[in-house]
């Protein structure tokens, strides 16, 4: 999965965005055309274009690390609940640093039955991680901070807690669809994160 990503300070969750460029992609247009149709019509509503085609290009990557077309039309299909929580396991593919947070805390959490959840567990994570590798110990205070917010409203968008300010997690159920695909994988570690054991 190669090395921890700070880009999350810029990347966000990005559901809307996810969700209208993985419509273009379920219509059989290629990475180019997808990208080059979200700048022309501005699909994003952002002010530049070159955000617009930075986070176009996020997408499709995001899209493309779950190397499964059925998950990216589900993304364009269905319901927002379930979209969002594929939309996570894109994140997670594509980001080192999602994948580990989902699967160490969350995923621990969730095995032990211990369902409390707060700041303190973020700060821990990035603690560790600091003292693992060295990328990580190099990012400022504000850039950790950034990664912080930006995870935990990804948490807040995929119902895991209620609000920012939340103190335990709630419990989550696994899409059939997804739980699926992870199974024919046999990745048991994602499972975790989604409240899911076999």
């Amino acid at each position: 999965m190669g090395r921890y990503n700070g880009s999350l300070t810029r990347e966000q969750f990005l559901f809307y965005e996810m969700r209208t460029t993985a419509k273009l992609m379920a219509e059989g247009l290629s990475e180019d055309e997808v990208v080059i149709k979200i700048i022309e019509e501005n699909l994003f509503q952002y002010p530049t274009e070159r955000s617009v085609k930075k986070m176009a290009k996020v997408c499709v990557a995001r899209l493309n690390a779950m190397k499964e077309q059925s998950l990216v039309q589900a993304i364009a299909t269905q319901s927002s609940e379930v979209a969002k929580q594929i939309c996570l396991y894109a994140i997670m593919k594509y980001s080192k640093l999602v994948y580990e947070f989902m699967v160490t805390v969350i995923g621990d959490k969730y095995s032990s039955k211990d369902h409390s959840f707060g700041k303190i567990d973020l700060n821990v994570f990035f603690m560790r991680l600091q003292e693992q590798d060295d990328d990580v110990a190099s990012w400022s205070d504000s850039t950790i901070q950034k990664i912080k917010q930006v995870i935990t409203r990804m948490l807040v968008e995929t119902e895991y807690i209620d609000n920012t300010k939340s103190d335990h997690l709630n419990l989550v159920w696994l899409n059939p669809i997804l739980e699926n695909i992870i199974q024919e994988r046999g990745e048991t570690e994602v499972l975790k994160a989604f409240n899911y054991f076999l």
